[in-house]
């Protein structure tokens, strides 16, 4: 069973290039010109990526994160999150590189069995790298106002990291 799941990639493609032959596409035209408008995106979102990485790295050079974190600490017990995850909740929505590196700081400090080590965990996986993806998604087709965007992902966010203390506390404690 395990010798299925290493043909299936390979097998879709296959699928692909010989329904296109079937179809009279020219496959690998056709290819090159999706990886030529691919690499063009690539470049034009560029400049918004760069910002964007830039600003994370200057938040965890300066402090400015952990001081943050602990400022918050207070709203976090209000919201019953663990102080630990304030961190991961600040970075999570900038930077998912960071997020994983904030993620593995806290389970070497608390152990990933601990309240925070769980919340932080589901945390991480029911959030979302808000302005990573909308800088790489509206960046691409050159979209400049989000609207409605960044108050509804960032609502979004808020409601994930709460909700993860509560499902970590259903479930075990």
């Amino acid at each position: 069973m395990d010798k299925l799941g290493v043909y299936a990639i390979p097998a879709v493609v296959f699928l692909i290039v010989v329904f296109g032959l079937m179809r009279g596409v020219p496959v690998f035209d056709t290819f090159v010109a999706g990886a030529k408008e691919g690499f063009s995106s690539s470049i034009s979102i560029l400049p918004s990526l760069v910002g964007l990485m830039m600003a994370v790295a200057m938040l965890n050079a300066s402090g400015a994160l952990d001081i943050l974190a602990s400022f918050l600490s207070p709203v976090a017990r209000v919201l019953g999150l663990p102080e630990q995850v304030m961190p991961l909740a600040l970075i999570k929505p900038v930077s998912g590189s960071g997020a994983t590196a904030v993620l593995v700081q806290i389970f070497q400090n608390n152990g990933t069995e601990s309240f925070a080590g769980r919340v932080a965990a589901v945390m991480s996986g029911s959030t979302e790298t808000t302005f990573y993806a909308i800088a790489v998604y509206f960046g691409s087709v050159g979209i400049k106002k989000t609207r409605h965007t960044i108050p509804a992902a960032i609502t979004a966010d808020l409601t994930a990291f709460i909700v993860s203390a509560l499902t970590v506390r259903l479930f075990f404690y």
